[in-house]
């Protein structure tokens, strides 16, 4: 995983900002949609006879995924620290997140045959696939460590420390900061897409149904696992 610490990022930024609470109170309700939408990817029927309640969901889905990036990415724009340092997410959440969000490589083990199994094709386009999303996530990582590497800069940390409104220098030297961090969170998110509407291609709806309901519910209990360990400390 490549992060920046928090202390780092922190000196760098208030603890808490408008755009942080804004967007902690879009995500829980994104999370309470995304939970009605997962009961009705569980409870429709799988018979094929089906396959437009099957498609219908998927592009429920798919539109409400683009939303989130749609949400994200505005309010990165204002406040990019907020995402590195997350506060509307638990410490398991963070633990596993990947660059402000999933790991797409992660989305490949989630793939199962319950709709009906693989044919050859399907299997070596989803592998084809996975090779290309593990090259572009290795591309988007090198990029964070090349950002790592410019805030571990002993001098950088020194002019977060002792900066001020009126020093114009340090301030040039943090916007620079925040863009290229705006820049690899996008890059991350893109990755994301990519092997969304990839893995949706190539799979039949029912598969589709049952791929969108395992990465919503691994991301759903998730969130409930962290939060009772929160509340239990």
């Amino acid at each position: 995983m490549h992060h920046f610490s928090h202390l780092q990022l922190l000196r760098l930024s208030k603890m808490t900002s408008q755009v942080a609470e804004n967007f902690t109170k879009y995500f829980e309700n994104w999370m309470i949609q995304l939970e009605e939408l997962l009961k009705q990817l569980v409870i429709v029927p799988r018979e094929t006879s089906y396959v437009n309640d099957h498609e219908l969901l998927v592009s429920k889905m798919t539109t409400h995924h683009k939303n989130y990036y749609t949400a994200k990415w505005a309010a990165a724009h204002e406040d990019i620290l907020a995402f590195f340092t997350p506060m509307w997410l638990s410490p398991l959440e963070i633990v596993y997140s990947w660059i402000t969000g999933w790991k797409p490589s992660m989305a490949f083990r989630l793939v199962s045959g319950g709709g009906g199994a693989f044919s050859d094709e399907e299997l070596k386009n989803i592998d084809g696939l996975r090779v290309k999303i593990r090259g572009e996530e290795e591309k988007v990582e090198r990029e964070m460590e090349r950002q790592q590497v410019a805030i571990g800069d002993r001098k950088m940390v020194e002019l977060a420390r002792i900066k001020n409104e009126n020093d114009e220098l340090v301030e040039l030297a943090l916007k620079g900061l925040r863009m290229s961090l705006e820049r690899v969170m996008k890059m991350a998110d893109c990755v994301r897409l990519k092997t969304l509407k990839g893995l949706l291609e190539i799979l039949s709806p029912l598969q589709s149904v049952d791929f969108l309901a395992a990465i919503s519910t691994i991301q759903i209990q998730m969130r409930k696992r962290g939060r009772k360990r929160i509340n239990v400390d």
